[in-house]
């Protein structure tokens, strides 16, 4: 797959408006919608599950939203029987029989299976997440997010409120997606050093190897809070569910220990019997947004094929929640201006490991305990 930065970045005003057409939507991200579109839409779903309160559950979530709105429009999801190329045609193959005009696949895994169905059914349109296939046809657009930027403002947030001054990070499986979220994490935890007067250590930097054993992210939380970490962020899909379950368990025995979730606002995943939650925060991706959005323009006859679109911070389709509980009014501002940063092009996210690097060596931080790349 070609490097993050060598996409076609497509900006979301420009094609689809995908994000700054909320102008005419509620809260939920919902347009009053109209009754005279009629097609379906299906969804595969990628590893774990589609209430895995992450990728899967916020794609989905995008479909509902706009079958609420749309009533003449129906959506399904099926969970392929594994996880190879032939046993992802063979979901789409049942998707595409039940009739559905649009197939959704929210995951890097699903790019050569898409490259084989864009050429063997022009009638139909595809939307992968995350990835794209080998060459782009017209019924196919790919959705990226820059997952750096998220995860930079998460590592500012957590350097703001770390009490013991060590933060750690989990990711998935060691993808690209993960890799930019980790990678952002670090320079952000390293530009709030250098310009917050913070005084923060990223100590331990892991990747599970799944997106889908929760016992094993509970452990590894475990040993990384054993080591004084009090902040982790957790870029693994279901496995952040035991990195969660890890948090509360330690709370509830007198620890104050959190965790920074991912993809979609998980705050409520951490809540506890007394009202609070072990969720510091969430390094979002608007993946609803972006799912409502590309079936909005293929309702309106304006699909976006054989485009590359990334949404970013400039666009408002990564960040932090609106809402932060845990997050104090004065981590807040700070997290606010380095966003107002970013969005104006002043600061500049590294996107990969040499730039990581680079930007380290920078603000003079010091890496050479973890193996971040």
């Amino acid at each position: 797959m070609r490097k993050f930065t060598s996409m076609l970045i497509v900006t979301m005003v420009a094609m689809i408006a995908l994000v700054a057409c909320s102008s005419d939507k509620g809260e939920s991200g919902s347009t009053t919608g109209t009754d005279n579109v009629n097609f379906k839409v299906g969804m595969m779903i990628d590893s774990g599950t589609i209430d895995d309160k992450s990728f899967n559950q916020g794609t989905w979530e995008g479909i509902l939203a706009y079958t609420k709105d749309h009533k003449g429009v129906k959506g399904q999801h099926v969970q392929p029987n594994g996880e190879t190329t032939a046993d992802y045609l063979s979901a789409a193959d049942n998707l595409m029989m039940a009739g559905n005009n649009v197939i959704i696949a929210p995951g890097f895994k699903f790019e050569e299976a898409i490259t084989e169905l864009q050429t063997a059914n022009p009638e139909v349109s595809f939307v992968i997440l995350d990835g794209e296939p080998a060459t782009m046809a017209e019924n196919t657009t790919a959705i990226y997010f820059a997952e750096h930027e998220a995860g930079f403002l998460a590592g500012v947030a957590a350097a703001l409120q770390s009490q013991t001054g060590k933060v750690g990070f989990i990711g998935g499986m060691k993808i690209p997606a993960v890799e930019r979220f980790g990678w952002g994490y670090l320079a952000g935890v390293a530009y709030a050093n250098k310009n917050y007067a913070t005084n923060v250590e990223v100590v331990d930097y892991q990747y599970q190897g799944t997106f889908y054993d929760v016992q094993g992210g509970q452990m590894m939380a475990g040993g990384m809070y054993d080591k004084g970490i009090d902040i982790i962020f957790s870029a693994a899909a279901a496995v952040g569910n035991g990195v969660i379950n890890e948090a509360k368990a330690r709370t509830e025995a007198g620890d104050k220990v959190y965790v920074i979730g991912v993809d979609v606002d998980q705050y409520d995943e951490g809540l506890m019997n007394d009202g609070s939650s072990v969720v510091l925060t969430s390094a979002i991706k608007r993946i609803d947004v972006a799912v409502y959005d590309t079936l909005k323009a293929y309702g309106e006859g304006n699909f976006p094929g054989g485009q590359i679109i990334t949404m970013d911070a400039k666009t408002n389709g990564v960040g932090l929640p609106e809402t932060n509980p845990n997050l104090t009014t004065d981590t807040q501002a700070k997290v606010d201006e380095t966003l107002a940063e970013i969005q104006s092009g002043a600061l500049v996210v590294p996107v990969t490991g040499e730039e990581l690097d680079t930007f380290l060596s920078e603000v003079g931080y010091q890496a050479n305990t973890i193996n971040y790349k």
